[in-house]
């Protein structure tokens, strides 16, 4: 209703600015004053009228955010795998997907002017019509090819961000570079702010380049409409004054005249923006389309529950690679790991370790062969069931910007508010002593980059932890399901200092201890406890035993133990030779 009355307005104005300046020279005062008073009022809805319509386009734009925001992340929920989010051609859909999200309102608004102009526009060309029936066909036909201008320059501006769109990811990744706090640090010391800065600014020169190629044509095109606007209204001018001086129109006629072309003009321009506006919303919303049609990326699974682990888990012949371009990472691989039973998983750089685990975890499923659960396919299961029983760490775990406790408690979201829970898996990752020592406990943000306005000096407001200390409320994360079927630890004290890393291993030996675990480390004095100790090497299990049986295999498992116990046997004989007198 608001937008259907604003589209009147123009025209009610210059009917009674007719109707005024027609009583006024014909001597009929009250008759004028009378116009006077609806003109006021007309004025009075035209002031108010575009700031309630304002207001409930903006309240439909928050809701439709809402909604289209919520749809893309629930999508991206859904899937349930690592390929996709690896794949640039799915990231470049997704970054022009997120700015779709945002630009739902730019739909709405352009559909809510295209409603207002195209009534503007009907109504004072029905105006024009009962004045000039040529003027109005010219006026007309003047927006024809405005409308299609501005389509194609709308094509073309969605075009060249879909073009851009590697590079803007590109220019945000250099430019966080500069500024993280993770990586500012590095960036300091081997001085490659001007490096990174450069190549940000290439980055931004060839944003800027597509950006500038369509701003150009959008000059040269709105230029020659609006050479084309001013001869239609110029000529229309020139007829009204011919026709006044010859007693054809009234002097309210030609003033209705004048108002009716550029009101119309004005509107034809605003709808065919609005138009294009919209047009280029909705290319740009397909990406979001796109992006939430998105099929799921693993099968339906044939199961719904899972039951627990009770005979163990099974790879049978795995043979995985990431896509066909790439070499395979894993060559059928074939073990079995008792329920109930502790294994740890050895090997070299890149022999496969962190993708076997990504695999039992079903980020993956195998190219060949399968993995069983008590025999079951884990491909039948559905992952969100799979992965409740399992408790992982990874290697490259996450800092969240949350505090201590949510930090711990998002391991499980059901004990997310239990903080006995969460304090026992602290203590369990030897890291509770040093959560109940900050200045808020363990509501304590492990952030520094959220303030409120009334503590930003304070230092308490978040405190940073070190990366050992990082590792273990990780730790934490990973123990707070302490009724998980499968743990899975990989490198959980890379970070620790010698002491610590004794002292964490100690702890989850007793937790390990008839649990079924997997634990992987490049330290292999802390494997040498486990039931089971699994070589991987070429994409295969090429050892498999005992710490001892290993050794006495004289295979690559004791060739690594022997080079890392020379290591600290040759260093423990400098350190002897130093301190003698």
């Amino acid at each position: 209703m608001a937008t259907l009355i604003g589209g009147l307005l123009p025209t009610s104005t210059a009917w009674i600015t007719k109707f005024v300046v027609d009583d006024l020279t014909s001597g009929q005062v009250a008759g004028a004053l009378r116009w006077s008073v609806a003109f006021a009022g007309v004025g009075l809805a035209t002031g108010l009228l575009p700031y309630l319509t304002r207001f409930l386009r903006n309240e439909l734009d928050r809701r439709l955010d809402r909604i289209t925001q919520d749809r893309l992340y629930t999508t991206l929920n859904g899937l349930q795998g690592l390929a996709r989010f690896e794949d640039p051609s799915f990231r470049n859909d997704l970054t022009m997907a997120l700015q779709a999200s945002g630009t739902a309102g730019s739909t709405t608004a352009g559909l809510f002017d295209t409603g207002r102009n195209t009534v503007t526009m009907v109504s004072l060309l029905a105006t024009l019509c009962v004045i000039s029936p040529i003027m109005a066909v010219l006026v007309a036909a003047a927006a024809v090819p405005a409308l299609l201008a501005h389509l194609a320059l709308s094509r073309g501006r969605v075009s060249m961000l879909a073009t851009i769109s590697p590079a803007t990811r590109r220019q945000i990744f250099y430019s966080s570079l500069i500024s993280d706090l993770t990586a500012v640090k590095e960036t300091r010391l081997f001085g490659l702010g001007d490096f990174l800065k450069g190549r940000m600014l290439d980055e931004l020169a060839t944003m800027h380049a597509g950006e500038r190629r369509v701003d150009r044509q959008e000059f040269r095109m709105h230029g020659l409409l609006s050479l084309l606007s001013s001869a239609v209204a110029g000529g229309g001018l020139v007829w009204a004054v011919v026709a006044a001086t010859n007693d054809t129109l009234t002097v309210g006629a030609v003033m209705a005249f004048v108002a009716a072309v550029a009101g119309a003009q004005g509107a034809l321009i605003g709808l065919a923006a609005g138009i294009a506006s919209a047009h280029q919303s909705l290319l740009l919303f397909r990406y979001h389309q796109k992006i939430t049609s998105t099929p799921a990326d693993f099968p339906p699974a044939t199961a719904t529950m899972l039951s627990p682990l009770r005979r163990g888990i099974e790879l049978r012949d795995v043979w995985f690679r990431y896509d066909e371009s790439h070499p395979w990472v894993l060559r059928g691989v074939d073990f079995t790991l008792p329920y109930g039973s502790s294994a740890a998983l050895v090997g070299l750089n890149g022999a496969g370790k962190s993708t076997l685990i990504k695999l039992l975890c079903r980020f993956y499923d195998p190219t060949r062969g399968a993995i069983l659960w008590d025999g079951i396919d884990i491909r039948t299961i559905p992952p969100a069931e799979l992965r409740r029983r399992m408790g992982v760490m990874f290697q490259d775990f996450m800092c969240y910007d949350l505090t201590a406790a949510e930090n711990i408690g998002v391991g499980d979201l059901s004990l997310l508010t239990d903080l006995t829970r969460i304090k026992a898996a602290a203590q369990l990752a030897d890291i509770d002593s040093k959560l109940g020592q900050l200045p808020y406990g363990y509501d304590t943000l492990l952030s520094r980059i959220f303030f409120e306005n009334l503590d930003q000096d304070d230092p308490r407001t978040g405190v940073v932890l070190s990366g050992g200390q990082w590792q273990r409320v990780a730790l934490a994360r990973t123990l707070l399901r302490e009724d998980s079927d499968l743990l899975i630890l990989d490198e959980p004290s890379a970070g620790l200092d010698a002491e610590a890393e004794h002292e964490i291993h100690h702890r989850l030996g007793h937790h390990r201890s008839g649990r079924t675990s997997l634990l992987v480390s490049h330290r292999l004095g802390v494997v040498r406890e486990a039931d089971t100790i699994l070589v991987l090497g070429d994409g295969r299990i090429a050892e498999q035993g005992t710490h001892e049986e290993l050794m006495t295999a004289d295979g690559q498992y004791a060739r690594l133990f022997a080079i890392q116990a020379e290591g600290y046997r040759a260093a423990d004989a400098t350190v002897r030779v130093s301190a003698t007198p």
